[in-house]
């Protein structure tokens, strides 16, 4: 492709991306784009899992859930979204809310259709159908007609200019990071407000992590799309966030801007590896030095 048809072409991009402006309440304040108040996750009926979770989402934001493996974030995302039936679970008390609507009446489906989406933990794409099947897909579960349909494609390749490369590859011989990408890229064919990423970092190198979230930070400014990050790596989560909250079973119990999370004594001890005496070492990791203030 020529630059000027390059420059057309970003042009075309631009003209068909909406813009978005923050909601005001009466009070001026801006609305959240996703509000999290106080909910509780039961499954099988018997299972408590969240437990008064709260937390929210600004329009253009980026916010990572942070906390360890089993530490309910996973489940907070499938609270958003609407996919807890499907693992037999659901919010006994609270309330879900996307630009003002709660979402515990619509089905996972008009989720989507609202501009909520998930990219779920190991990726899940569809290993028998190509790149480019996988990412159409997105499409078709929202509807888009097939000209925009093609449209959008390109826009995805604009931003993974690796699966163009790749597009006719059955997406269970790419590697870890492509697989990633098709995964962000089928959620970006239903032209979301918001995505939710669940460990977006798991199983891949540190460079193609690199690569990842610089996209995400790249469609944040670009497009204002809004992200919820559920990561166990705090390090990374945290250079690329403007917000954050730490859950720890089941419950929320630290919360704060990146850069004062970043700073936290426990944070840092617990989450970043690093104590007032420098890096951690393995050889203390099961005594701890003292206990987490929010256990105090």
């Amino acid at each position: 492709m020529g630059e000027g048809q390059a420059e057309a072409a970003d042009l075309a991009v631009s003209a068909l991306t909406p813009m978005r402006t923050p909601r005001e309440t009466g009070s001026g304040t801006p609305t959240p784009l996703l509000a999290v108040d106080g909910i509780d996750v039961v499954y099988h009926g018997v299972i408590l899992v969240l437990k008064g979770v709260s937390l929210a989402v600004p329009e253009g934001g980026i916010v990572a859930l942070l906390g360890a493996n089993g530490a309910g974030k996973t489940t907070t995302l499938r609270a958003a979204s609407n996919l807890l039936q499907s693992e037999r679970g659901e919010v006994t008390r609270g309330s879900v809310e996307f630009r003002g609507q709660r979402l515990n009446r619509l089905t996972a489906y008009d989720v989507v259709r609202q501009g909520l989406v998930q990219v779920m933990e190991g990726r899940r794409c569809f290993a028998h159908l190509t790149v480019e099947e996988n990412l159409l897909t997105g499409a078709y579960g929202a509807k888009v007609p097939r000209v925009q349909a093609m449209s959008e494609l390109e826009r995805v390749y604009s931003y993974f200019p690796q699966l163009k490369q790749r597009r006719a590859s059955f997406a269970g011989y790419t590697s870890g990071g492509e697989q990633q990408m098709t995964a962000i890229g089928r959620a970006l064919m239903t032209r979301p407000s918001m995505i939710l990423l669940d460990e977006p970092s798991m199983g891949l190198a540190p460079q193609v992590v690199e690569e990842i979230f610089e996209i995400v930070r790249s469609l944040n400014a670009r497009e204002r799309v809004s992200f919820l990050l559920a990561e166990q790596n705090a390090r990374i989560a945290l250079r690329y966030a403007q917000h954050g909250y730490v859950l720890e079973n089941g419950r929320v119990v630290l919360d704060g801007s990146a850069d004062e999370l970043a700073q936290n004594e426990d944070v840092k001890e617990f989450y970043l590896g690093l104590s007032r005496r420098g890096r951690a070492s393995f050889r203390d990791a099961k005594f701890y030095r003292r206990r987490k203030r929010w256990l105090a």
